[in-house]
């Protein structure tokens, strides 16, 4: 599946405080470059305007560093999920090692990846690995991901809306460079506050010693279909940090949704690229999954339907053939 369709975006984050492509932004419109031989217009810091042209997909071994551009402890997660739709329409598998932020705010951890994205990609035919081999904390950054994407046979269309009751929860409560009482804290406060809602849950406990800066983590995940996570700060006690990632959990279960609203906004680019038709549910029609919709229509010959819940429904429908 090669598109080749050149792109012009104008007003990018221009109400923002800071408009324009910050760090994390750029490595992905560099990496992108690099993977499809692109022409680009306008790849600079605090560029409100862009052109890209691409030429030819390539598979193969690329390193890319958030921080080279300016020590940024920008998303790895945001980055890697940039290049694995197209890499999976590459000729050849594509070797990748990701360095900056693996934990960092307003993105997805790296566990979501791991637990929740990549294992309900794999329903649908994209194969792809993700391994954590540095912890990245904002605002050090400097974390590590070696990943590799396999070139996909086809796509699978995925129809099912029922949530139904939670399985069982897993999730790990992770300090870096800060004593292991917190991660036992936020562990102990989720796992009370699970059980007085009647969800049962795994909760591992780890000390990582390989992130230059410090940094905590609660994540609690059903494999394949919601995650919930929250990052520890100065001032911020543990149980705090654990009710920030049980909160949305609880609420996510009580919906009956199929997937968590950041998973389906993840997932409409894929299932657009399958044959038939794709429906799912999730707890709101959120403003990213409204966005992402708009332009999926804009590049593929598709329909989204977007049905208010609660939960809310997400229909993909291919075009039919002129």
């Amino acid at each position: 599946m090669r598109l080749g369709v050149a792109v012009s975006v104008a007003g990018i984050r221009l109400r923002r405080p800071k408009p324009g492509l910050r760090p994390q932004h750029l490595t992905v419109v560099r990496a992108l470059a690099a993977i499809s031989d692109a022409e680009v217009q306008g790849d600079a810091l605090d560029s409100t305007e862009l052109t890209f042209v691409p030429r030819a997909l390539k598979g193969g071994a690329y390193r890319f560093d958030v921080g080279a551009i300016r020590g940024s402890a920008g998303s790895i997660s945001l980055l890697f999920q940039a290049l694995l739709l197209p890499l999976a329409f590459a000729p050849r598998e594509s070797r990748l090692t990701l360095i900056g932020g693996t934990h960092v705010p307003w993105s997805p951890p790296a566990h979501y990846l791991t637990e929740v994205f990549l294992p309900a990609l794999g329903q649908i035919g994209v194969e792809a690995r993700f391994a954590l081999t540095r912890w990245g904390w904002y605002p050090a950054g400097g974390g590590e991901v070696e990943a590799t994407i396999v070139p996909a046979r086809g796509l699978s269309p995925f129809s099912r809306e029922a949530g139904g009751r939670a399985a069982r929860i897993r999730g790990l409560s992770a300090v870096s460079r800060l004593p292991r009482s917190i991660a036992e804290r936020q562990q102990s406060r989720a796992l009370e506050r699970l059980a007085a809602a009647g969800v049962a849950a795994d909760i591992a406990v780890e000390v990582d010693e390989t992130a230059l800066g410090a940094g905590t983590l609660l994540f609690l995940a059903v494999p394949g279909r919601a995650g919930f996570s929250a990052l520890g700060r100065r001032g911020l006690r543990a149980e705090a940090v654990a009710d920030q990632a049980v909160e949305p959990l609880l609420a996510w279960v009580a919906s009956g949704a199929l997937v968590d609203d950041h998973l389906a906004d993840q997932l409409i680019p894929f299932l657009a690229l399958a044959p038939g038709t794709s429906t799912f549910t999730c707890p709101t029609l959120s403003l990213h999954l409204r966005t992402v919709a708009w332009v999926v229509q804009q590049l593929l010959p598709v329909r989204i339907d977007l049905e208010d819940g609660p939960p809310a429904r997400v229909r993909i429908t291919p075009a039919p053939a002129p």
